[in-house]
């Protein structure tokens, strides 16, 4: 009777320790994923140890407990059920597979939770120990689950965190001339236009001071907003002067627009010394004027080339005492061969600064004239370069305009940052003006099929085995012009094209529709600036020209690199820095260079570049690959300046 009693007990037990199955899988891939497998004996041998132990309190408990084992045993099903199931409930025991297809659906809700945490199941073996029974233990890894569940959030949280958001702030105010969208001559309005905008990424606080010119888009005029106005006297007219400030505020970034009709109705920024020295004059004073208006003081007065180099000048002199004197100043050169140099009264008429800073080692410049430039680099706190080598270049006499010593004189605080360029403007994955779009994985199926596009535009023999010399340039001698019209009869082969987009000296205009007229179907010049023309260049075209006499960066040939076009370059500047020579025994480099200014050395790297690309195409696609994959964003040299900034107000 007894046996009887224990066996009908035995069996209300297995359906118990069946539900309690999945509990024990719950645990499993837990003990699985931290992978010590010593730690899953202990685990298993004190449920085992728990039924031995049970089997023993039955012997005591009755004189007949060894029939009622080998009763037990006689009933196969019962016994075997119980067997297994008291195994099963053992965390770490090496048969839960076969539950595992009994309940697939509570395994599959209960694998994460025992995945993400399995240290709590590690806290729960000892609670298992302490129980007589290994039944007991599955309740405990039923409650630790939902602590598992808790700190899960709390793990991935941190990943979007924005760590630019942990930088110290400054507020930096941008003053130039020129800036992309609203009126951009060069290099400076992509400069004025992205470095404020990964600033802002940076934690900075950026406002960007420019004329209000005539000249600005319609649509750009009707989303500004009056923000307010005053009137400024002006060195020594005797009359007060209107200025009117309008707003405009675009990723971030807010851009100030200094009003007066009398300076800024023109239609293009930059006109003649007569009328641009006035114009600068009063910009640069009521830049900061419109600043201790606004009640905006910046940590930071950031200014460009000399259209704002008397704002440095103004600080320290007329606007010393004002909210606005105590911001440090760092200027940008962005091309030494400008300087704003005009005769010592007319600048002392519309600027009223005091004489002792038209002394040798501030304006003055040949003892009777001015020097805007000069005098905003000896009043600056930093002085930045758009380049390292151009740092270095322009303190030698070959480079310096007149200005080298001077700048040696402030070499300490002289530094060369390269410029980038703006991915949301120049992406082949993106760019709507190209005719295929493509990116690093499938640059060399989808750039043959802009080549194609390219050479059909602009009335090209349409061969995809032609090698495609692009030149996107200013047309004058600084961008070394005379140079590529000495050799352009050598170049054209029969195997290669060549194609010109750009405007500026007649002369190199007139030669290039004689090129083009002499070798139609080789040769295109464009004598004209289009900026969707410009990105079909980059696109379709295998090198990029640039064999510039002095180039203080150039943003020509990183966009040439982004796009899969590969530079080439004269060691100069920019050029130097950005572009690495290839190196036919390694393999190494992004491009083609030369060192002197010679028109046969240009030819050489000509050539050296279309004998790659005939003869080994296999390391010319490596190149392509490589140039693409180089980060030449804004995101370094906005680092760099943001560390500049904090080396110079370190509170």
């Amino acid at each position: 009777m007894m046996a009887r009693e224990k066996a009908d007990s035995t069996k209300k037990k297995a359906p118990v320790k069946k539900t309690e199955a999945p509990a024990a899988e719950q645990a499993h891939p837990a003990a699985v994923d931290t992978a010590p497998k010593e730690t899953a004996a202990p685990a298993g041998e004190p449920a085992e140890t728990a039924v031995k132990k049970t089997a023993t309190t039955r012997k005591k408990a009755a004189s007949a407990t060894k029939k009622a084992a080998s009763a037990t045993k006689k009933t196969a099903a019962a016994s075997r059920k119980t067997a297994a199931a008291a195994k099963k409930s053992a965390p770490e025991a090496a048969q839960t597979a076969s539950a595992a297809e009994e309940k697939p659906a509570a395994v599959k809700q209960a694998a994460p939770a025992a995945e993400e945490k399995p240290a709590a199941v590690k806290q729960a073996a000892p609670a298992k120990e302490e129980k007589t029974a290994a039944r007991k233990s599955a309740p405990t890894v039923k409650e630790s689950a939902p602590a598992v569940e808790k700190p899960t959030p709390v793990a991935e949280e941190p990943a979007p965190v924005n760590e630019m958001s942990n930088l110290p702030r400054r507020s930096v105010a941008f003053i130039g001339s020129e800036c992309h969208p609203f009126v951009k001559t060069g290099g400076l309005g992509d400069v004025m236009y992205a470095l404020p905008r990964e600033l802002a990424r940076l934690n900075c606080d950026v406002r960007v001071l420019l004329p209000r010119y005539a000249c600005i888009p319609q649509e750009y005029q009707n989303k500004m907003v009056y923000r307010g106005e005053f009137y400024m006297d002006l060195g020594r007219t005797g009359r007060n002067y209107y200025v009117g400030i309008m707003e405009y505020i675009c990723d971030g970034v807010v851009y100030d627009f200094i009003d007066n009709q009398e300076f800024f109705s023109s239609g293009n920024p930059y006109t003649n010394l007569v009328d641009d020295i006035p114009k600068y004059c009063f910009f640069s004073k009521a830049a900061l004027a419109a600043l201790n208006y606004m009640n905006w003081i910046p940590d930071i007065i950031h200014c460009h080339d000399w259209q704002a180099g008397l704002v440095p000048v103004y600080l320290r002199t007329l606007f010393q005492d004002s909210p606005v004197g105590r911001a440090k100043t760092v200027l940008t050169i962005h091309n030494l061969r400008f300087q704003g140099v005009y005769n010592i009264p007319t600048i002392q008429y519309w600027t009223g600064l005091p004489d002792h800073v038209f002394s040798m080692g501030a304006l003055k410049q040949d003892w009777v004239e001015a020097n805007i430039l000069k005098g905003g680099l000896a009043y600056a706190d930093r002085i930045t370069t758009v380049s390292g080598t151009y740092a270095w270049e322009i303190q030698s006499s070959e480079y310096g305009e007149r200005l080298e010593d001077h700048l040696r004189y402030h070499s300490g605080k002289l530094r060369g940052i390269v410029n980038g360029i703006d991915y949301d403007m120049w992406n082949p994955e993106t760019d709507p003006a190209l005719a295929a779009n493509y990116g690093l994985g499938n640059v060399l199926d989808h750039k043959m099929e802009n080549k194609l596009a390219l050479q059909k535009e602009l009335g090209l023999e349409e061969d995809t085995g032609k090698f495609v010399i692009g030149l996107i340039s200013r047309l004058t001698d600084q961008k070394g012009l005379d140079l590529v019209n000495a050799i352009i009869p050598q170049v054209l082969d029969g195997h290669t094209q060549v194609v010109v987009l750009g405007t500026g000296d007649r002369r190199y205009e007139d030669a290039f529709r004689y090129y083009e007229h002499t070798y139609r179907g080789s040769f295109s010049a464009c004598i004209q600036y289009d900026e969707a023309r410009a990105h079909r260049i980059y696109a379709g075209a295998d090198a990029l020209l640039v064999p510039s006499r002095f180039e203080p960066c150039g943003l020509t040939q990183l966009n040439a690199m982004h796009y899969g076009t590969l530079p080439i370059v004269r060691e100069t500047g920019g050029l130097k820095d950005t572009v690495e020579p290839y190196n036919t025994f390694t393999g190494d480099g992004n491009g083609f260079t030369f060192d002197r200014y010679d028109a046969g050395l240009l030819l050489d790297a000509i050539n050296r570049a279309k004998s790659l690309y005939f003869d080994n195409r296999y390391h010319w696609d490596e190149i392509v690959q490589r140039d693409m994959a180089k980060d030449v964003s804004w995101q370094r040299s906005a680092r760099q300046y943001k560390d500049l900034y904090l080396e110079l107000t370190p509170w």
